[in-house]
Parts: structure tokens; sequence; C-alpha cells
């Protein structure tokens, strides 16, 4: 069984929005719904943990209960932090869980051939992240904003999520991190820590995270596109028929 942790716990701070980002409409739904519905579509998904803040747990199961096609989810409370929110979403697993997802509630984007291919990594590494190749020039400054290096781009990349796991690895980077009190900047890093190495797995530049208002059009943008793609596809294979038929006819004839 493959259970997917949603953090969702988030204030929007860099939004500037009064409200929980993952509230914020996009294309006429909310972001969160956008993404537990990617992952409701795939078939490699079994159930959704939903992590949001305790005075939004209330409203998310009534606003979730009126979405169709949810796979089976729970709604729970998270933390202060976005680790100790997980950390909570573990607690809740079903006990016939082998692999865990962690996936930003804000990265509505994704598609399932990436839910599907960081699912069978995991299985097969044990621990796997999406990611892809950093497009720009990274530099390592100090506390005087001096540049003190600049690695080689050809072996960074940006991480996103999903992030999967075996059950039994994920827990115990998470019980680990908890005893030592250490916080770490994602899910794989607190795994690392424990000596398991993490294989990434190719992502897309369009599985972004809506953090700021310039996020939110781009996520517009990439959905726009989509839906046009799949209409151009649609009507390029209506004519295509069309097209054929009509010479069918005309063969016919002669």
């Amino acid at each position: 069984m493959v259970t997917a942790i949603f953090p969702a716990a988030g204030q929007g701070k860099r939004m500037k929005a009064s409200v929980n980002k993952v509230f914020l409409e996009l294309m006429g739904k909310p972001i969160l719904v956008h993404t537990l519905l990617a992952f409701s579509r795939c078939d490699a998904i079994d159930n959704l943990i939903v992590v949001v803040g305790a005075d939004e747990v209330t409203f998310i199961k009534a606003l979730l209960a009126t979405v169709p096609g949810l796979k089976p989810y729970k709604v729970i409370a998270g933390s202060t932090e976005r680790q100790y929110s997980i950390f909570n979403g573990l607690a809740q697993l079903n006990p016939a869980t082998d692999v865990v997802l962690v996936h930003d509630g804000a990265r509505p984007l994704v598609s399932c051939q990436i839910i599907s291919a960081v699912v069978e990594e995991a299985r097969k590494s044990g621990a796997a992240i999406a990611a892809v190749p950093a497009k720009d020039t990274i530099k390592i400054v100090d506390k005087g904003d001096l540049v003190e290096a600049t690695p080689d781009r050809q072996s960074l990349w940006t991480v996103q999520t999903p992030q999967g796991f075996k059950k039994d690895v994920i827990v115990k980077a998470y019980q680990q991190a908890a005893n030592d009190e250490f916080l770490g900047t994602d899910d794989s890093s607190l795994v690392e820590r424990i000596g398991v190495r993490v294989k990434v797995v190719q992502g897309d530049y369009s599985n972004i995270k809506v953090t700021t208002p310039e996020d939110l059009l781009i996520a517009e943008a990439f959905m726009r596109d989509g839906v046009v793609a799949k209409v151009v596809s649609r009507v390029s294979s209506s004519v295509s028929g069309v097209v054929s038929n009509v010479k069918e006819k005309i063969f016919r004839k002669r």
C-alpha cells in the first residue's frame, strides 16, 4: 500500500496572503484540491493524509467532502514546523503501508508519471526524490555577501516533491531526527543522516511549488497550456478522423 502525506499547514507569508496559500484558487479550484486530485488520478497511490493547521481541520474536511474522485483520505492537525507536521502524518499511517510519499500541498502540477516513478524507485532503492538539473549557476555566499565558491552546475539538482521512501526507512529517519532535535531542509536530508542513499528520479520544470504571487501566475499558465494541448490533441484526432473518412469515400468512388 502506498500512502501520500501532504504537509499543507503553511501561512502564505511569501504569497502576501491573509490565508493559507493552499486555499488560494487556481483555475477555479483551491490549490490543495488540484494537488490531491493529481494523486487520486494516479493508480500508484492508495490513500492520502492531509496535514493542515489545527484551526483548519474542520474547514478542510468540509471542503474535501464536496470534491468527487478523491482517494480515501484523512485530515489531521499539523504542527509549528513542516517536519513536525509530517511526523504527525507518519503516526497516522495505515499498518499495511509499505511505501510513503511526501508531497507539498502547494505543488499542484505534478504528473502521474513522476508520482509512479518515485513510488517504483522507492520500492527498489528505499528512498527516491523527484528533481531537475539546476538551470542557473549557483554561488556559495558567506555572511558578508561575498562569494566563497561556485559549485559545478553539472552535479547540482533542484529538488522537488514527491519524495518517496520505504515506510521503515522514513519512520526511522524521523524518529532519529526527533531524538537528535534535528531540523532538516527536506525529508531526504533526514534519510541521508541515517546512512541511506537517495536515488534521484527525473522531475519536471513545470512541477513548481506555488509560494509567491508570481508562482500562481506561472502555475495558471502551465495549467492553461495543458488544457490547450489536450484540446488541440482532441481536435487534431477529430480532424484526422474526418480526413480519413473523406479519403475513404473518394477512393471508393474511384
